[in-house]
């Protein structure tokens, strides 16, 4: 009944099969990480790293909600409109008009974030104000002002009411958590766990160093999934709970257990769980109040998530492709087609089938088009 050895023998005959493999690699290639080579592309040309920009534009437009926030009694509510647009634009000229691949990447998904964000600060603040002049005493879950959750223990931290929270303290703290949703109470943790904190940062060194392997003699769909996987440790673990801990934030439930997803929604509802809620509290519901049937919305929040892969991919590599919108959308009819044939084991494979095989694929078209756009020609010359 107990099969811990097996599963022991396992981890040493895979780490020994692949260690030939590694040395091979080692003595025809050498090391092909280098860290001096990734801290130079950060530091080669500053001026196309929008980094100055990226921290000055931010708490531009953080300082904007804030005023409006204060000032709503007077300024109109349709300056929030303006503001959000005006945020898409700058970061899309930004980007689009001469930085580099990867940090324009960084800088679209800083933006991202902070659209996320000041649109989930709008939304609640909008609610505490409908429940103020109501006078309303309970406190409804979809337009109010959220409660405050229990949530890896407590921490003496006073409670603070609309308009209370209007503070510049309140605003940068929801700006550096991990979350997209806005409370005026967030769950804090007690203290700074040191050692927590040590393993979490020695995490995100180890997996960076490891999502740049060398080139292996192997089908794409095997490296590019396990770099996908890294990614998610990286990025989900020990990122968030890294800054988690550093903010003394207590929501710790980033991810829930997608491996296990045996149908498409399922893994999409858990393997990100931050976008997942803001979806469901700040899209999906408000189309529901607002009488559109569960199907529509479910479809506008594919879209919405389509638009925002393509636009993270399309912008910094200024070609529009549509690969990445396209393999969302695919993911609808994929989703329909598991849950009517497929059950357990079956539907999980499925999912594992879907993760291994399609997102190499979209990279794959992306690279040759992005090749064919900057190197055809030379290629070509070369060829003859």
């Amino acid at each position: 009944s107990n099969y811990r050895g097996i599963l022991n023998w396992c981890v040493v005959m895979l780490v020994l099969s692949n260690a030939r493999l590694v040395l091979e690699n080692l003595i025809k290639y050498g090391i092909l990480v280098d860290p001096i080579q990734i801290i130079s592309l950060f530091l080669k040309d500053p001026y196309s790293w929008p980094a100055l920009c990226l921290i000055i534009v931010s708490n531009v437009f953080i300082m904007a909600a804030l005023y409006i926030e204060r000032k709503l009694s007077v300024v109109s509510s349709t300056v929030y409109c303006d503001l959000y647009v005006i945020c898409l634009v700058c970061k899309f000229w930004g980007v689009f008009s001469g930085c580099v691949s990867v940090g324009g990447v960084m800088a679209l998904g800083v933006f991202t974030v902070l659209f996320l964000k000041l649109y989930s600060y709008r939304d609640v603040n909008k609610w505490c104000r409908e429940s103020r002049r109501a006078k309303a005493r309970t406190l409804s879950r979809s337009h109010s002002c959220p409660s405050v959750h229990k949530a890896n223990g407590t921490a003496g931290y006073t409670h603070v009411s609309y308009p209370g929270n209007l503070t510049h303290r309140d605003i940068y703290y929801f700006i550096f958590v991990p979350t997209l949703c806005y409370e005026l109470n967030f769950p804090r943790s007690p203290r700074i766990r040191k050692r927590f904190l040590l393993r979490r940062l020695l995490e995100m060194v180890k997996c960076l160093m490891a999502q740049a392997p060398p080139l292996l003699p192997v089908p794409l769909q095997v490296p590019n999934h396990f770099i996908w996987l890294i990614f998610f440790y990286w990025y989900f673990h020990s990122s968030m709970n890294f800054v988690a801990e550093l903010m003394q934030f207590g929501d710790r439930e980033f991810y829930r257990d997608w491996w296990n997803s045996e149908t498409i929604p399922y893994f999409w509802s858990n393997w990100n769980i931050p976008v997942h809620k803001w979806c469901l509290r700040h899209f999906y519901k408000p189309m529901l109040v607002k009488g559109v049937n569960k199907f529509t919305a479910q479809l506008a929040v594919f879209f919405m998530s389509a638009f925002f892969h393509e636009y993270l991919v399309s912008v910094p590599l200024k070609m529009f492709r549509l690969w990445a919108f396209l393999g969302m959308m695919a993911q609808i009819p994929l989703a329909y087609f598991v849950g009517r044939f497929l059950r357990g084991n079956y539907g999980n494979a499925a999912v594992w089938m879907s993760l291994i095989i399609g997102q190499p694929i979209a990279v794959l078209m992306y690279f040759h088009d992005y090749y064919v756009l900057h190197y055809g020609n030379a290629a070509e010359g070369v060829a003859a």
